[in-house]
């Protein structure tokens, strides 16, 4: 799915053929569809797959902690290389929460309760590593939002290197 997340961020859900997604895939369509009863189950099944890379980044930045500072450093650590080296990953799950309120607007709730899970799974992972500290958790995610929107649009997470 790691292929087929990168063909789907670069052209956006909307954008994106099942067409493109086989060739990216290097099947063709009709296997895609063997696998998948529609583009929304493979775009789902990337965005899952990005939320779970982030909640694995996590887990493994942390293991054998027990929360605190050193935790939440480790952590934002392993975020910042995930989406320098795969920025895929960001891009599908921002991607994947503007699907999802579409989604939701056409009547499709089981989108947004699979999101929503994914979402529930990170939070867990996190909250954990940091000792179940929900002020901790709502900081590190509330940071972490606030420096995916300028990486998200090409800028670097720290606005300040950017001049602005």
């Amino acid at each position: 799915m790691t292929t087929a997340r990168g063909v789907e961020v670069e052209q956006g859900y909307y954008g994106t053929s099942t067409e493109a997604i086989a060739k990216r895939v290097g099947v063709t369509q009709s296997y895609l569809f063997r696998l998948f009863p529609g583009k929304k189950a493979i775009f789902v099944a990337a965005l899952a797959r990005s939320m779970e890379d982030t909640r694995l980044a996590f887990g493994r930045a942390t293991e054998g902690m027990e929360g605190g500072e050193q935790a939440l450093g480790d952590m934002a650590g392993a975020y910042a290389r995930l989406i320098s080296a795969r920025p895929e990953t960001l891009l599908m799950r921002m991607q994947g929460y503007a699907v999802v309120a579409a989604a939701e607007a056409e009547g499709d709730d089981q989108t947004g309760e699979l999101v929503r899970a994914g979402w529930m799974r990170l939070w867990e992972t996190v909250h954990l590593s940091l000792g179940a500290e929900v002020h901790a958790a709502t900081s590190f995610f509330a940071c972490g939002m606030l420096g995916n929107t300028p990486t998200a649009i090409g800028l670097p997470s720290d606005c300040r290197e950017a001049g602005a």
